[in-house]
């Protein structure tokens, strides 16, 4: 089939920043590569205007509550769809496929929608009967690793219109100064520390109150001057994601007797800041749990790490087999086996894998290879 001429191109998502999380960063890279191809116009949540991307154009809907948000999201997307005559409606998650797929019957746009696994497998009874069949619907289908693939074909959407672009990760420019993570690690009470280093948003399948309890006392028997630093909280407005409470994980570590050997700093907005723990850490732990309702459709916080030259040990759950090459970028282990998830992290702490081989791994996933894989399955 010959590729096709995309001249406009309408989104349509709940996730862009100030909303913070891996979906957000996703959804506000996906319009600003894509604005390098077409004219972009962006259909999203109350407040992001101020952070969008310089060339994308954006119209606001209230975020709360989400029956508001999905009309209004609808409504206002009628009329872009209506006046603009895009040549594509892409949603940024399954939440807004329908709305993708209808707003393509009105205009006669091609739809399309980049799915994460728990778009997919969602056990919301309502989600399955209306939202689910939705997706065979759709023109495109783009899924962000290998098993969302298998999750789609088993949700009956069609091999041929599945494409996987995995998501893309911001490669630092230069290393930050050895001045500067001394001065955060002096600030946090971290020098002379092995900083074991998780990045995220507190949800029940990210599983660190399980990591605190079965892992983090191994760690530490072995190597006393081991903390582990926590940069997150607990979504505000995450759909359908158990969350883990600071408070529970602090009560986990003080039962394991290793709360001395825990600290937990809250959201990092800050990109330097971030980019300041990543590099003054020595291993990034990112322990999720398998959950079959809740998969982890990638794990971009990996590739994140990765593009500092910060390794990562996890279970080989869900993407994640995409976002970490066992040996290279970090160490993979069988869910739920948390002690050879301790040894892998003792084994990063003596001895690392050398910062160019992580970083060479993170190459591949540069926002601008990610925006070209997009285009190109969408075309």
């Amino acid at each position: 089939m010959p590729e096709e001429e995309i001249r406009k191109i309408l989104i349509i998502t709940r996730n862009l920043p100030p909303l913070v999380g891996g979906m957000e960063r996703l959804n506000w890279h996906m319009a600003d590569e894509l604005s390098k191809h077409a004219e972009v116009h962006v259909i999203s949540p109350k407040g992001s205007a101020k952070m969008k991307p310089e060339s994308v154009m954006l119209t606001e809907v209230p975020l709360n509550s989400l029956p508001l948000f999905l009309v209004m999201a609808f409504c206002k997307g009628l009329y872009r769809a209506l006046s603009d005559r895009p040549d594509i409606i892409l949603a940024g998650s399954g939440l807004t496929a329908p709305i993708a797929w209808l707003l393509s019957r009105f205009s006669g746009a091609r739809s399309a929608a980049y799915l994460h696994g728990f778009d997919i497998t969602v056990n919301h009874a309502l989600y399955r009967m209306l939202w689910r069949p939705t997706f065979k619907k759709l023109d495109r289908v783009i899924v962000n690793s290998t098993p969302t693939r298998e999750l789609a074909l088993g949700a009956g959407v069609p091999e041929s219109k599945i494409s996987i672009v995995f998501p893309g990760v911001t490669l630092p420019q230069r290393p930050q100064p050895a001045a500067t993570i001394n001065a955060f690690k002096a600030q946090q009470g971290l020098l002379d520390k092995k900083i074991l280093l998780s990045v995220g948003r507190l949800t029940t399948r990210k599983g660190l109150r399980e990591f605190v309890e079965k892992s983090l006392p191994l760690i530490v028997k072995s190597e006393p001057n081991a903390i582990l630093v926590v940069v997150g909280e607990a979504p505000k407005n995450s759909l359908g994601a158990g969350v883990q409470t600071v408070a529970s994980i602090q009560a986990q570590a003080t039962k394991s007797g290793v709360a001395k050997h825990i600290k937990l700093l809250g959201v990092i907005t800050d990109k330097n800041l971030l980019a300041t723990a990543y590099e003054a850490a020595d291993v990034h732990v990112f322990p999720v749990r398998y959950i079959p309702d809740d998969p982890e459709g990638f794990g971009m916080v990996a590739t994140e790490a990765a593009a500092h030259g910060l390794p990562t040990v996890a279970f080989a759950t869900g993407g994640i087999v995409d976002a970490v090459r066992h040996g290279e970028s970090g160490y993979l282990t069988d869910n739920n086996n948390y002690n050879a998830l301790s040894q892998y992290a003792l084994q990063l702490l003596r001895q690392p894998l050398s910062t160019a081989s992580v970083q060479d791994f993170a190459q591949g996933f540069a926002w601008g290879h990610f925006g070209e894989g997009v285009f190109n399955a969408l075309r």
